[in-house]
């Protein structure tokens, strides 16, 4: 009787990355398992046994990129908010596949695929956290904390998807930019005096 094949946590790392990668680059409708599977130097049965088909692997490749991303939020807090917004564009800029596959809509237009709310909702505490931290110390105005992180997260998000879409003339300095944004929304929270 054959030994049953194990599937380990490297097969599935790896079918996790070479999933954004081919739907980053060919659109999610045109990526088919086989297809993944042979990026990965494995099986579909590898895929079936650790995802159960594509809608499955398309879900947990984007939670994968959720909580890649967290870790290097929770790792930045310590920087506080700024350390927290120049980890998020050096993240983005490191998994450029896998922020493209969290955030540009096409896995929704093509199936019923969003992350997990909690594996999403966990990714963005830090900055929920650094945001109650500052307004703890007087730094920050004393607005509702989710409200504030939002916007801060909109703000980085928007400059960060621009920059990755190459949205301007390819001498952009995207870095000096960013940096500057970082600074103007830093200023536009700042508590006022009395506050």
């Amino acid at each position: 009787m054959a030994r049953p094949v194990i599937h380990d946590q490297h097969v599935q790392s790896r079918l996790l990355a070479v999933t954004a990668e081919l739907v980053d680059r060919e659109g999610p409708a045109r990526v088919t398992l086989r297809d993944v599977a042979a990026a990965a130097g494995t099986s579909t049965t590898a895929i079936y046994s650790l995802f159960g088909g594509k809608a499955q692997l398309l879900t947990a490749a984007v939670d994968h990129g959720f909580r890649s991303f967290g870790d290097s939020q929770r790792e930045a807090a310590k920087e506080g908010l700024l350390g927290l917004g120049r980890a998020y564009r050096a993240w983005a800029l490191e998994h450029t596949a896998l922020y493209r596959l969290m955030f540009g809509g096409a896995l929704s237009a093509y199936v019923d695929c969003s992350p997990t709310p909690e594996v999403a909702s966990e990714s963005m505490l830090p900055l929920v956290e650094a945001v109650v931290t500052a307004q703890r110390a007087g730094a920050l105005r004393m607005d509702d904390p989710t409200l504030v992180a939002m916007a801060i997260w909109g703000q980085v998000h928007g400059l960060v998807s621009l920059e990755l879409a190459q949205m301007n003339d390819p001498a952009t300095d995207w870095a000096a930019i960013y940096e500057a944004a970082l600074d103007s929304v830093a200023r536009a929270w700042v508590a006022s005096p009395g506050s």
